[in-house]
């Protein structure tokens, strides 16, 4: 199988060490040249992904930001064979899969939307490794819902990745789902660690600590995207979470034990109702 990547950073990279190690040949697009060198200097990757050749891939993996994705599906969708599988991997959903389906449907190749639940607070290709998805769920936003053989031939092109699952479901959805699991953690650990506490933390910091903050540190540029590409949905839950710790406030300062009690049992049984 040829892969064509766009895009080297973490998950790009990672997703070419992937299908590289399991024998497929991977193409890469990158903007810096440098990059695109260093990943064929670590076999990474076999050669560029350009015009001449796009139309040899059996499978294309848009890795780079939705807009950037769809802005290089829009100008190469006329080079891109119908035999193709061309699968975006972006955190979001209802701006790519809006743009990227009629293109599809008038150039007669297949693209489904996708998003690997896998990543790291670090970015780039240094820190990307062949086994980044192993175990990982991967969501599937595809263009249609009766298509089963459809669901089956994603599941083939994606098994050098190793995803443990996959749930499938509508764009809306996804993006909704997501502002409350990577979205809102994100915002929460990256306003928590603004606190003047936190440069004198060492010493009193334990496991809590570390769970809270570590997605604190991210790639700005890219969750600043996501977050306003996704804001109706990332307003509402952020809405939802400033109502919750009002409460949380107003007992405290009333000193009112019971009702604290109460609030902290309540987030206690929706754990344990969520966990199952």
């Amino acid at each position: 199988m040829t892969v064509g990547i766009l895009g080297l950073g973490l998950i790009g990279g990672s997703l070419a060490r992937a299908y590289t190690k399991a024998g497929h040949q991977v193409l890469a697009c990158e903007k810096d040249q440098s990059m695109l060198l260093f990943a064929q200097l670590a076999g990474a990757v076999a050669g560029e992904l350009n015009t001449e050749n796009i139309s040899t891939c059996d499978l294309i993996l848009l890795s780079v930001y939705a807009e950037a994705s769809a802005n290089w599906l829009e100008a190469h969708a006329h080079l891109i064979s119908k035999n193709t599988l061309v699968m975006d991997c972006c955190g979001i959903k209802e701006e790519i899969c809006r743009r990227c389906f009629p293109l599809a449907e008038q150039y007669g190749f297949t693209f489904v939307g996708g998003h690997p639940m896998a990543g790291s607070h670090h970015s780039g290709f240094k820190y990307s490794r062949s086994n980044m998805f192993q175990g990982a769920p991967m969501v599937i936003v595809p263009p249609r819902f009766d298509d089963p053989e459809l669901l089956e031939r994603v599941k083939d092109h994606l098994e050098p990745c190793g995803f443990r699952s996959f749930s499938v479901t509508t764009a809306a959805e996804h993006d909704a789902m997501i502002a409350f699991t990577s979205q809102m953690p994100h915002i929460i650990s990256n306003a928590f660690i603004k606190s003047p506490t936190a440069l004198s933390h060492k010493g009193f910091s334990a496991g809590s600590y570390k769970d809270l903050t570590r997605v604190a540190w991210l790639n700005p540029q890219m969750w600043a995207e996501l977050f306003l590409s996704n804001r109706k949905n990332l307003l509402n839950e952020l809405d939802i979470l400033i109502e919750s710790l009002t409460t949380y406030k107003e007992a405290i300062e009333n000193s009112n034990e019971d009702y604290l009690i109460s609030l902290l049992d309540e987030g206690r049984k929706r754990k344990e109702e969520v966990d199952g």
